[in-house]
């Protein structure tokens, strides 16, 4: 998502949600968001999105089965990367579907951007089986990365993450036990509740968050601790994300996907998380403002999102893939 969207678009009022700080202890520790399988070598690199569409996040699972949000609206598509063939799925859902994530258990777990809404989605139907309202009127939810007993989103225009427990079954909560986490520690936030936070994985060690800055220092990323909200600011080096959005963690890889630059950045990490080196940039003649990344077997696919261009109901959109570093 990117500060155009921030400011141009209209804003619902809602009631927030907190949290009790004794919550965030039970989060658990973080999983890998590594898909296993392997893509055919017949399979498109190449597939088309509804036109009109709007793409903004990406997840896949369970199986080869991706799924992509939209911007204008509650509505999922799910697409088989084997064909490249693929169905809207109704939700109901108002507003915004942008970071996207998907479980074992066949469920969408999906930012609502603007709405303020943190949602679940059974991905099989459709139907909302969650929806939790957050933030303050000026919020805006926007990734996602999940943990073994948590999901975790961010807020891009506040300073502060929330965090969604998650039972030992995968269990959805009561509403009141949705958590709020205040950024503190060395976090920078642009001024007048400007648009700030971005993409959201976690450490390779499993023990914090890793969430992009776009504003601070010419564009960074923090670790984040969850259990206190305490961060501290990653050395990359001399590399910026000033257009950071989506990110992807596999092993001690991680993607960052530079929107308007139409490029993937990479790097090696850490395993707390606290350092990272660059490794390469990956480019595509195919990018056209991608925005989101998803793995499956040797590939990364990434929803092209067109930003920067005039479009219409009957704009085309797609989704490419590209190789992963190895």
């Amino acid at each position: 998502m990117t500060t155009d969207d921030v400011s141009g678009a209209s804003r619902r009022t809602m009631l927030g949600a907190g949290a009790a700080a004794a919550a965030l202890a039970a989060l658990g520790p973080l999983a890998s968001t590594a898909r296993a399988g392997t893509a055919g070598a017949a399979w498109p690199t190449d597939f088309p999105l509804p036109n009109g569409f709007q793409p903004e996040g990406i997840a896949i699972g369970p199986g080869a089965t991706a799924w992509f949000g939209s911007r204008i609206g509650g509505d999922l598509y799910r697409a088989s990367l084997a064909t490249g063939r693929g169905e809207r799925i109704p939700t109901g859902a108002d507003g915004m579907s942008l970071g996207l994530k998907s479980d074992g258990r066949g469920r969408l777990f999906v930012a609502g951007g603007f709405t303020r809404e943190l949602r679940v989605v059974e991905g099989r139907t459709g139907r909302v089986l969650a929806a939790y309202e957050v933030g303050t009127p000026k919020t805006v939810v926007n990734d996602i990365v999940l943990t073994p007993r948590a999901a975790w989103f961010t807020d891009s225009t506040q300073q502060q993450l929330y965090g969604l427990p998650l039972g030992p079954h995968g269990e959805l909560p009561p509403a009141r036990e949705i958590v709020t986490l205040p950024l503190v520690g060395e976090w920078v936030s642009a001024p007048a509740d400007g648009f700030t936070t971005n993409g959201l994985e976690r450490t390779p060690d499993g023990r914090g968050l890793l969430v992009i800055n776009v504003h601070a220092h010419g564009g960074s990323l923090y670790r984040v601790d969850p259990r206190t909200g305490d961060t501290r600011r990653v050395d990359l080096g001399s590399s910026k994300l000033p257009d950071g959005d989506g990110a992807l963690l596999l092993g001690r890889t991680l993607y960052v996907v530079q929107q308007v630059q139409n490029a993937v950045d990479v790097f090696r990490m850490h395993p707390t998380g606290l350092r990272g080196s660059a490794l390469v940039r990956i480019t595509d003649a195919r990018f056209r403002i991608p925005t989101t990344v998803a793995a499956f077997g040797d590939r990364l696919y990434l929803p092209n999102s067109r930003f920067t261009e005039e479009t219409t109901p009957s704009t085309p959109y797609n989704a490419v893939a590209v190789r992963q570093v190895r």
